[in-house]
């Protein structure tokens, strides 16, 4: 016993120490993914540096197609970060292959930095293809810091030839970078201008003197943008009007999503409908923030893509939409609500969505951070409660994370392949929909009444409703009802009383929700689950019962 105790190496020993000392981790990143082999090239320059010093690789952080300009992005590094901040690492050394490797930060000191953390640690940064050893001697500490400044500008002056390439080549009319609108599409051609075929979404042109053109979609697609532009200018259609309307058509758009009054808007701006190409109006240098450049610094061209709607109407278009868009002061928008409370006698969202030249209550909300606020700034107290609007945003990101859980857990278990959309809801197969929606208790007409929540169907196309009900100060979520959509009103009164008129269920946590939905799913497609989903009888539960056995309704 005594004899194998004896080869038990215990922590903190110095032994331990010893062969943690001979261990090493190894970091790689490639800039793009045109770099097919930089990864292995700087693998196999390590590996020798290690086999020289009798160091064993037991670790390897990967970044492959990330930029060295930033530490976002980059997993790789950061799970170094935090494994040799936390203690996590079993290892003494990193292995990198050089100085620029580890990153091209603009900053020189957060390259430092992060080294720096290492070297706290006890965890020494090697470069394995440099010149120098990285000793912390006066000439590394020169070499490295020259080292780390060539780095930064290497990428500062390949950023500024890139935008230049760009700049140059969207002046002779090709398409350079960005996503599409709605019916266009574009078409790869070589040196001489001859059609190499169609880019699908995704595909990048296949070599470097290969250009991109826009060409106009299909017929109906064109249809589509021009009707688009007509119900705007000639039937005076709001964007919300438009996308409604291209929704109940079931008119997809080019995600194959349902439209928003954002891409309405989107394809009403976009000048490549009538002919013209528009480059440069907003940068983003070296992954700094998005700016708006000057007009004078735009690149335009002309006659680059054929064109789908007549100039006059799409200048009538901008017109309509530059006298819409009008910038307000705080002071003047206060005047504004003081003058349509003065005509009107009160205040609510509604008066303020009908009254034209009044911002809407969103704007009021994010200039004096709740609408409460600006009725106390003119001198109106309101007499419904207007806490419901400050907390919009709120339950929006209740509601975006309840969705996306429902929407990965049905990816994981059941195999769905499922989009969430916005609403938000969730967009399956065979057009089949889930929406999630947030409804506030109503106020009780006496203590004996049962609660009621009255919910609006906004979208008649969905199959099935999530609603999370609130609590009597409608402050916290009380429970869940899943509804069956299908043959329902557009107006529902959900009480406890109700559920089994509207078929719905109700449950009280997350997890008994999404069990609920997967059951469905299991039941409606014979889908073979991978976990445990609730079971049939809890929905019978909550169900009152006749003396036949059938629900009440």
């Amino acid at each position: 016993m005594h004899m194998v105790n004896a080869l038990v190496i215990r922590r903190n020993t110095q032994l331990a120490k010893t062969q943690k000392a001979l261990r090493a981790a190894q970091y790689v990143r490639m800039s793009t993914d045109l770099q097919r082999y930089s990864i292995q090239n700087q693998a196999a320059a390590i590996a020798a540096y290690a086999q020289q010093r009798n160091l064993t690789i037991v670790r390897t952080y990967v970044d492959e197609g990330r930029s060295g300009v930033r530490i976002n992005g980059r997993a790789g590094l950061i799970e170094l970060i935090e494994d040799v901040q936390s203690g996590n690492a079993d290892f003494d050394h990193v292995l990198v292959y050089d100085v620029s490797r580890w990153g091209r930060f603009q900053d020189v000191d957060e390259s430092a930095h992060y080294e720096f953390v290492c070297k706290r640690s006890g965890v020494k940064v090697a470069y394995c293809a440099e010149q120098f050893d990285n000793d912390g001697s006066l000439l590394s500490s020169i070499v490295k810091n020259i080292k780390r400044v060539m780095a930064a500008e290497y990428s500062r002056e390949l950023g500024v030839k890139v935008h230049a390439g760009h700049c140059r080549i969207a002046g002779l009319g090709y398409r350079v970078g960005g996503p599409l609108t709605f019916g266009l599409y574009r078409e790869m051609v070589d040196e001489k201008q001859r059609s190499k075929g169609r880019l699908a979404k995704g595909e990048c042109k296949a070599l470097k003197t290969d250009r991109v053109r826009l060409r106009p979609g299909s017929e109906e697609e064109v249809a589509v943008v021009r009707w688009i532009f007509q119900q705007f200018v000639v039937e005076r259609k709001t964007n919300i009007d438009i996308a409604r309307k291209l929704n109940r058509a079931n008119i997809a758009n080019q995600h194959g999503r349902p439209w928003t009054d954002i891409m309405v808007h989107a394809i009403l701006k976009n000048e490549n409908y009538v002919g013209n190409l528009v480059y440069n109006r907003t940068s983003r240098r070296l992954g700094q923030k998005l700016t708006r450049n000057p007009h004078h610094i735009w690149i335009r061209n002309t006659a680059a893509v054929e064109p789908i709607v007549d100039r006059n109407l799409f200048a009538r278009a901008q017109k309509i939409m530059a006298e819409r868009y009008v910038v307000l002061s705080e002071d003047d928008m206060l005047r504004r609500l003081r003058l349509t409370l003065a005509r009107k006698g009160k205040l609510s969202d509604g008066i303020i969505r009908n009254t034209a030249g009044l911002p809407s209550t969103q704007s009021y909300v994010k200039h004096f951070g709740s609408i409460r606020k600006a009725y106390a700034l003119i001198g109106y107290k309101a007499s419904r409660d207007c806490a419901w609007y400050d907390a919009r945003q709120h339950w929006s990101d209740v509601l975006s994370s309840l969705a996306a859980r429902v929407a990965e857990e049905l990816r994981s278990d059941l195999g769905i392949q499922v989009d969430i959309t916005d609403g938000p809801s969730l967009s399956l197969s065979r057009r089949r929909k889930i929406r999630f929606q947030v409804v506030r208790q109503l106020a009780k007409r006496g203590a004996k009444h049962a609660a009621q929540w009255r919910v609006h169907r906004p979208k008649p196309d969905d199959e099935m409703l999530v609603i999370p009900r609130l609590n009597a100060p409608n402050v916290e979520i009380q429970d869940y009802v899943l509804v069956a959509a299908s043959g329902c009103p557009r107006y529902l009164t959900l009480s406890d009383s109700s559920l089994a008129r509207h078929r719905a269920v109700r449950v009280e946590t997350v997890d008994e929700l999404i069990a609920e939905i997967k059951a469905r799913f299991i039941l409606a497609n014979h889908v073979a689950p991978t976990k445990p989903t609730l079971k049939n009888k809890r929905r019978k539960r909550d169900r009152p019962k006749t003396r036949n056995g059938r629900a009440r309704r």
